[in-house]
């Protein structure tokens, strides 16, 4: 994928239910939301934006030198919020891929980024994403961690078939903890966003199911490691860890 074909958007939001203003939350003296930018601008995929509602947010990306897009508020998931974006910035669809990085991933790795793009050398491929192996039966069994189960379509990488918060597959094998990263082809994106919530979907609460339902292809890279989401207060404190040890040693 060369840069000018992909546009990396970064949905950001501060009506978090369990750490609202989380965006903006101080770790290791910059906000959350800057490290993220800069994980994504380090990944050197495509023009990196962020995507949001909330003036304060958009203020201080412009502060440290990001690019902002201002979105309705109203947006019941980050993929309806980062296709509003996309007709703000490119109107004249030059970018062929779109890819979704959450906001609260300050602790992703650059080239994990760069990893999500590689299943969609595959033409047949609509939608790509990652997954890291899980170890623990603790991840296991979580519901809040979810799986995919998918079919091997080579090394270090899987067609998705399902995507699940129960512990799946059974029996023995490997078992893999989904991350929330995606790149879309643009033609997908937009259909994605143009279908109603699917039953699956609405049971599992898990927004992919719409495309898997729908007949659309998601295939995963597999990765060595899981960013830690900050989603509480426990997760805040963790990434001020991992984040204040990695400038330690830089130091």
């Amino acid at each position: 994928m060369t840069e000018t074909r992909t546009l990396v958007l970064i949905p950001a939001r501060m009506a978090a239910n369990r750490l609202p203003g989380k965006p903006l939350l101080d770790i290791g003296g910059l906000p959350m939301i800057v490290h993220v930018l800069r994980r994504a601008e380090a990944a050197q995929i495509g023009r990196v934006a962020v995507a949001t509602d909330t003036p304060e947010i958009a203020a201080v990306v412009k502060s440290h030198g990001g690019e902002a897009v201002m979105t309705r508020a109203d947006h019941p998931s980050g993929s309806d919020r980062i296709y509003e974006a996309l007709g703000k910035l490119d109107p004249g669809t030059e970018a062929e891929i779109v890819v979704n990085l959450q906001g609260d991933f300050p602790t992703i790795r650059p080239e994990n980024i760069r990893s999500v793009l590689t299943p969609l050398a595959d033409p047949a491929v609509d939608i790509a994403t990652l997954a890291a192996e899980i170890h623990t039966e603790e991840e296991s069994t979580n519901p809040n961690v979810v799986k995919v189960v998918g079919s091997p379509v080579s090394a270090g990488r899987l067609r998705a078939l399902y995507f699940t918060r129960a512990t799946a597959p059974w029996g023995d094998g490997p078992r893999y903890h989904h991350v929330g990263l995606y790149a879309y082809r643009r033609a997908a994106l937009e259909r994605f966003v143009s279908l109603p919530p699917s039953a699956l979907e609405l049971q599992e609460k898990l927004e992919q199911l719409r495309a898997i339902e729908a007949g659309m292809r998601i295939d995963v890279t597999i990765v060595d490691t899981v960013p830690r989401g900050v989603d509480t207060p426990a997760d805040l404190e963790t990434a001020r860890q991992i984040l204040g040890s990695a400038a330690l040693a830089k130091a």
